[in-house]
């Protein structure tokens, strides 16, 4: 399968990928920083077009996202290799290592699939799918025509016209924003903040502006290193500046990968959280048990969506209303 998004230049066969900001040159027989997109003889191509890693049916809360479909299941697939390589990667396995079995699976077995599973969209998660945009893009556009949502969870790290392709396509995302510090992109996993700041803007624009899109936001809280009050400010500011309502999902770390470096409290976060709340509406704490985490009126307070793990109900709404005081519900039902 060729990909997209690149151009070959005229030295000796190498081409440059346009799909991310690494903007890899990558010669003949090498890939790009993902290694999941190889020079062949001149030509871009995706060996892993199609190969499945990861395939089961999750809660939507587990990707995060709280306020979109609360309550429902979802088919959610994943696939092999990154643009990143976070040191503390919960999901390293696959987004670090190509050689993991994977099962092969056309868009079009994959929709078929989720129609079995009675779900009501396929996520595309668990590893980067951006670096797999080529399928993710065929699938979801054949997915809207059978009538099913796409989900997205990644870290963001994508071009502004690869980004416009997918979000005309896309019904809600939830993107990691894993620190304020660009020093800590480029050093400790190999990304430029600023990159990730534009496409979350990007995909505000398109959720205000072109159409209809429930946008989410995670930040895996690591102690020492964007723990920080300061950073938590800046983080909720930035969120803010484009949007109050975008919910904000606090995750709590615990040592995984190559990071040894003691598990987040509970306390700590809930002290982030307290400071996030400042300047948005909806903030939510992960990862430390099964505490209740609902969502709530932001005109009478009233217990919209009560969360405990992922034991979820909905006393509180009439449709995408408050049933107790009628203002509309930042949560996405149909």
């Amino acid at each position: 399968m060729i990909a997209g998004f690149w151009e070959k230049l005229e030295e000796g066969g190498t081409v440059r990928c346009g799909l991310c900001p690494h903007a890899c040159l990558i010669p003949p027989g090498r890939h790009g920083r993902c290694r999941v997109r190889l020079n062949r003889g001149g030509v871009l191509e995706l060996p892993f077009y199609g190969r499945l890693s990861s395939i089961a049916v999750d809660p939507i809360e587990k990707k995060p996202l709280y306020h979109f479909h609360p309550g429902e299941n979802i088919l959610s697939v994943g696939f092999v290799g990154c643009s990143f390589h976070c040191p503390f990667c919960q999901n390293y396995r696959i987004s670090q290592d190509t050689g993991v079995a994977a099962r092969g699976m056309s868009p079009e077995e994959l929709v078929a699939l989720a129609e079995r599973e009675g779900s009501f969209g396929i996520a595309y998660t668990y590893s980067e799918p951006l670096v797999h945009l080529e399928y993710v893009l065929e699938t979801s556009r054949l997915a809207r025509a059978h009538g099913l949502a796409n989900v997205l969870v990644s870290n963001g790290f994508i071009n502004p016209g690869p980004a416009e392709e997918l979000l005309g396509l896309l019904d809600a995302a939830n993107i990691d924003l894993k620190s304020f510090n660009p020093e800590f992109y480029r050093r400790e996993i190999g990304g430029e903040l600023e990159e990730v700041k534009r496409f979350l803007a990007q995909a505000n624009a398109h959720a205000h502006t072109r159409g209809k899109l429930e946008l989410e936001v995670t930040t895996l809280v690591i102690p020492g290193r964007n723990d920080g009050p300061e950073e938590m400010e800046a983080i909720a500011g930035f969120l803010a500046s484009l949007d109050p309502a975008i919910p904000l999902h606090l995750s709590a770390y615990y040592p995984q990968y190559r990071y040894t470096l003691p598990a987040t409290p509970p306390a700590a976060l809930q002290g982030l959280a307290e400071i996030a709340r400042r300047h948005l509406r909806y903030v939510y704490l992960g990862n430390i048990g099964a505490q209740e985490s609902n969502t709530v009126c932001q005109e009478c307070a009233a217990v919209l969506v009560r969360r405990r793990g992922y034991q979820v109900s909905t006393p509180g709404l009439d449709g995408s209303r408050c049933a107790a005081c009628g203002t509309p519900a930042s949560i996405v039902r149909d």
